[in-house]
């Protein structure tokens, strides 16, 4: 076959025993093609992922067979940037970062504020809420520099489908210390004790361009002034009473900042209620998920501890599992002290005996208005509800409810748990108790879901599989409303809800697309400005 005939990708499978080295994924190809290995002209491995079904296992892989064009690994580089700040980034998770990372590729200046520490020095702060039940407000799994993602798993999963943007993300991610193979793996994760690294290289690089950055920088209101008919942003205040101008806001400031929300309805910005997901983790022996989905592969050497990826529809809501550790820990989310949440985490080898997942429940603004929580902030005031009602059932120090899944679905409680790789420690009882705290039917969907589960997956909803609470920061339970073309709020020019926070993200990867389209958008208004102004 000619060069020029040849098809851009070549899909195959290879076999749990077959190597898949350069020579070898090239004599497959070859094979496939009806072509002698010498003849190929150029081969890249594109997508490597796990294919388990019906029984079979195999690595199905997605070759290239053309040269790679375009810019190389993550360009084009960030540039020095030019004069003072005049765009805030609110929020150094993956959102903010990005977008400072984006603007500064435009040598546009910007300050990025984050309510919390650096990496490094999260890290005492975690200890000593899962050693000592301490929560720091400003400093924990959800707020800190990296996000929520930094510390709890380090997934790169998205749905988005805009193949350049994702591979940029991508490549930056691995050109500051990531695995090389986050570019291939369908399911790329990088694992929490490699991201903080790669943060910290990622900001280093910005900060040697000229982004400045500010840690245990509390954002407590916007200074906002009338343009006409439609109000402006002028810049931010913070707790320590400084005052910092700004001709651009970027609020990235994701899906827990709750002083946030309300700090927007403050100053006139339009927040509106938005869906979110409510439940719990589930967790099983490693071995067991191994099991189900691998079977008799289950041991293989080359195979990774399975994960999996489950959804039913119920009563007109989804139920699906959410965040899916295999290898990993549950672990303490909370942000305020008198509540309890639980999240999911593994490092970057994922090998803990025991696996994770959330199991949640869509629910819609209808359900909690229903039970009487109204308003733009109706969500939030659900969730405290629920978060409260765990941290009472776990009785305190971060101790988390439970409930073996086998007891759950008969409508009782448990006596006994599992052992558990949640370290704070489990308190055998009545999850279901819990969930019903704010009114809403949740427990019921989750019943009927684990039973058809179980059906798929023979063990998942039995005896050795615990539900912990609670899960219920799934994603933001806002929206702040924005202009389609320009990206700004509808009520404040100037200002740009982004990423998770503000409802237009879901995960680390997305959030950072989010960003980095916002910042486009900034970089195309200002490169307009100086236009004008020449």
């Amino acid at each position: 076959m000619p060069p020029a005939e040849l098809p851009e990708e070549l899909e195959l499978d290879l076999g749990l025993d077959e190597p898949d080295d350069e020579a070898a994924l090239r004599s497959r190809a070859a094979r496939a093609l009806r072509m002698r290995p010498e003849a190929l002209p150029h081969i890249t491995l594109r997508k490597r992922s796990i294919d388990a079904r019906r029984g079979r296992v195999v690595f199905h892989v997605v070759l290239g067979l053309r040269p790679p064009d375009g810019p190389g690994l993550a360009e084009p580089m960030p540039r020095e940037v030019e004069g003072e700040p005049r765009v805030i980034v609110i929020g150094d998770g993956p959102c903010g970062l990005f977008a400072a990372y984006q603007l500064a590729r435009s040598g546009i200046a910007c300050t990025v504020l984050d309510r919390g520490k650096p990496v490094q020095p999260r890290r005492h702060d975690l200890a000593a809420l899962q050693k000592q039940g301490k929560v720091d407000p400003d400093s924990n799994y959800c707020f800190g520099e990296g996000g929520a993602g930094t510390y709890s798993d380090g997934k790169l999963y998205t749905r988005s489908h805009k193949r350049g943007p994702l591979r940029d993300v991508l490549e930056i991610l691995a050109l500051h210390g990531a695995p090389s193979s986050i570019l291939v793996d369908a399911r790329p994760h990088i694992g929490s004790n490699t991201l903080p690294k790669v943060i910290t290289a990622v900001r280093e690089r910005l900060v040697a361009a000229g982004v400045r950055f500010e840690f245990g920088a509390r954002v407590v209101g916007l200074r906002t002034t009338a343009a006409g008919v439609r109000r402006r942003v002028q810049g931010v205040r913070l707790e320590d009473g400084r005052e910092l101008g700004a001709d651009a806001v970027v609020v990235a400031t994701g899906h827990s900042a709750r002083d946030v929300f309300e700090l927007l309805l403050d100053a006139g910005v339009r927040v509106e209620a938005k869906p979110f997901a409510l439940g719990v983790r589930i967790e099983h022996p490693q071995s067991l998920v191994n099991r189900i989905q691998y079977g008799a592969h289950a041991d293989h050497p080359r195979l990774p501890n399975a994960a999996y990826s489950l959804v039913q529809p119920v009563d007109g809501r989804g139920v699906f599992s959410f965040c899916m550790c295999p290898g990993g820990w549950i672990v303490p989310a909370t942000t305020e002290p008198d509540g309890l949440v639980v999240n999911g985490m593994s490092l970057s080898r994922r090998d803990s005996p025991f696996a994770n997942s959330g199991l949640v429940v869509a629910v819609e603004v209808e359900d909690w208005e229903r039970a009487g929580f109204r308003g733009p902030l109706g969500g939030v005031s659900l969730q405290r509800v629920i978060e409260r009602a765990a941290m009472q059932a776990g009785g305190g120090a971060m101790r988390a409810p439970a409930t073996r899944a086998s007891d759950f679905v008969r409508g009782r409680g448990s006596t006994t748990v599992p052992e558990s790789s949640y370290v704070p420690g489990l308190t055998a009882g009545s999850i279901g108790e819990v969930l019903g705290a704010a009114g809403i039917d949740v427990s019921a969907r989750l019943v009927q879901a684990l039973r058809a589960f179980e059906r798929r997956m023979p063990g998942y909803a039995g005896e050795e599989a615990v539900l912990v609470g609670v899960e219920s920061r799934t994603s933001a339970p806002v929206r702040v409303p924005r202009d389609p073309e320009t990206l700004e709020s509808d009520a404040v020019g100037g200002l740009y809800p982004a990423g998770e926070g503000a409802g237009y993200a879901g995960g680390i990867v997305s959030a950072a697309l989010d960003g980095m389209r916002v910042a486009n958008t900034i970089a195309k208004v200002m490169g307009t400005r100086r236009e004008h102004a020449s």
